[in-house]
């Protein structure tokens, strides 16, 4: 078994709760994980940094927690890295770039010993599945962790849009955001050293306040579709992932 240290890294086993596993807050969540929190700042990847959240992935199902992850790719590559491609190659090319994600991400679970398939919007069937929502619950089901590649299959639409979207198609009790800081804030905190840290907001008060949380499609299918909550909180550590899991109060949550 594998569980959070006083760091919030996984290691050993989490502490006992329920016959010796650490009860879930969340049956079934989808987790955005960014293309960056695989690069540590070392290139495109850091191969003991997809490990440890291999780890941590695993551990959520240990806990019992279905997990489904979104892939993101901007370690390899941006729509926006280029002001003259055409729009559309470019996110091409960054549907791609969440694919390679996703299988390194699915070796390094095979590692600690998790079983996961690798979905995507488009037909790569030497290499993953094509999507579907049965077929994804499925695998959640049998114990399987679900890496979700390819973005939502068409342009102009964020790995955020592509994880609210997947999150209402999986009916998920969450979506887990993380980020480079605490949780959303009332300013941006890069900034603004007053800025003030927001524990709990709804849909619609961050959408008319103009919160970057995540972009305005996202939030408007999460409450549309009335995904219960989204969950943001800094991915720097990354035994947060469990812990939020858990049920433990920390970043933001946003709700209905």
């Amino acid at each position: 078994m594998i569980t959070i240290d006083g760091n919030g890294a996984a290691g050993a086993p989490l502490a006992a709760k329920n016959g010796g596993k650490t009860m879930a807050k969340y049956r079934r969540i989808v987790l955005k994980l960014s293309g960056e929190s695989l690069a540590a700042g070392h290139g495109a990847f850091d191969e003991a940094r997809i490990l440890e959240v291999a780890q941590n992935i695993a551990a959520l199902s240990q806990m019992g927690v279905e997990t489904a992850v979104v892939m993101g790719g901007g370690n390899i590559w941006r729509g926006r890295f280029s002001e003259q491609m055409d729009p559309v190659s470019a996110d091409q090319m960054g549907m791609l770039a969440t694919v390679i994600n996703a299988l390194a991400v699915q070796e390094a679970l095979r590692r600690v010993g998790q079983s996961a398939s690798v979905f995507t919007a488009q037909e790569m069937n030497r290499f993953t599945r094509l999507y579907t929502a049965k077929a994804a619950i499925e695998c959640m089901e049998s114990g399987e962790i679900v890496l979700l590649a390819g973005g939502t299959g068409n342009p102009f639409f964020t790995t955020d849009t592509g994880a609210a979207l997947r999150a209402a198609e999986l009916k998920a009790d969450a979506v887990f955001k993380g980020t480079t800081v605490e949780g959303v804030y009332d300013s941006d905190p890069r900034k603004n050293p007053e800025a003030k840290l927001i524990r709990d907001i709804s849909y619609r008060e961050a959408v008319t306040r103009g919160l970057r949380v995540m972009d305005l499609t996202a939030f408007m299918l999460c409450m549309e579709q009335k995904v219960p909550v989204v969950r943001v909180f800094s991915m720097e550590n990354l035994g947060n992932i469990l812990r939020v899991a858990a049920g433990e109060n920390l970043g933001t949550t946003v709700h209905e």
